[in-house]
């Protein structure tokens, strides 16, 4: 087959437009894992929630409230429902997480592995498996760009820049802010810093529901592009982990570097040999492994 420049380029976009994403789940991985050294498996399921709060804000706030044509609008979305899957990522880490940190991390896996299950059942129940629309996407951001090489639709590039924005702002505060050194320093000595008067246990609470937010946030940004399903959490979750393992357990650069850069792999991947598009990133995990066994960018123990 004959490949174009132009051809390979658009499909990079595209893969830059799917690593987004990546790096933006993985990089809520990356906080809770390095910060509080949690397996979060529950992260998809919470990407998942993320975007059917912006999709039944849409659809159903209006009859709700009794208000016939009141929506919870995108640009809404794009703050509430991080907060309030973030509230119940705090609710979850309060009562069931905090009673897990002195143990083996499998626990922690093992109950967010159940936590996404259930979170997946109760939406299966009510929801059409193969997805739902979303029809909240904003019109300023409808239509396609001219980038020379191809038309790419702006809402695609809109979640790029903004996605983009959100995870080098998260690195600067985790990796150049005082209240990232605390954080840091909670999770390394929560005994001393507890002594300089600093609220460690609140600290964790809100580092946990910041790492789902994230994931939330993701979630509304995908609703447009893609549907709204329960399972669209689980077909992610996989694929996100396999990045977060190459970029390196806990490294919020690694995230979104490897994140960002498979994207763009898998796109260029599915012009050159499509079969192998659905398994190059699990290649790139085997032969990291193999050869530096805490990520790219992880540190030894």
């Amino acid at each position: 087959m004959h490949l174009s420049l132009q051809m390979v380029l658009a499909q990079m976009m595209l893969g830059l437009n799917t690593g987004a994403f990546y790096a933006v789940l993985s990089l809520g991985l990356a906080v809770i894992f390095g910060l509080l050294n949690i397996i979060n498996f529950a992260h998809g399921a919470l990407y998942m929630l993320g975007a059917f709060v912006a999709l039944l804000g849409y659809n159903k706030l209006g009859p709700l409230l009794g208000v016939p044509g009141l929506h919870l609008n995108y640009w809404a979305a794009l703050l509430v429902a991080p907060l309030v899957v973030g509230a119940l990522g705090m609710a979850i880490e309060k009562t069931m997480l905090k009673r897990l940190y002195k143990v083996d991390h499998l626990y922690g896996l093992l109950l967010t592995f159940g936590l996404a299950l259930i979170l997946q059942g109760v939406f299966t129940n009510y929801f059409n498996v193969s997805g739902t629309p979303y029809g909240g996407k904003p019109e300023i951001l409808g239509g396609a760009l001219n980038l020379g090489f191809m038309w790419f639709p702006t809402y695609r590039l809109w979640s790029i820049g903004l996605s983009l924005v959100v995870c080098f702002a998260t690195w600067f505060v985790v990796e150049r802010t005082k209240l990232g050194s605390y954080l840091r320093a909670g999770t390394e000595n929560p005994a001393l810093v507890q002594a300089f008067g600093v609220n460690v246990p609140l600290m964790i609470t809100l580092t946990y529901g910041f790492g789902v937010a994230l994931a939330a946030f993701a979630g509304v940004v995908a609703a447009p592009i893609y549907s709204v399903s329960p399972i669209m959490g689980s077909e992610m979750i996989i694929t996100v982990f396999a990045v977060v393992v190459i970029g390196g357990m806990g490294s919020i650069m690694g995230s979104i570097i490897t994140g960002l850069s498979l994207g763009m792999l898998e796109g260029l991947t599915k012009v050159v040999y499509p079969p192998a598009s659905n398994t190059v990133i699990f290649f790139m995990m085997i032969v990291v492994l193999l050869v530096r066994p805490a990520g790219l960018f992880g540190r030894e123990q």
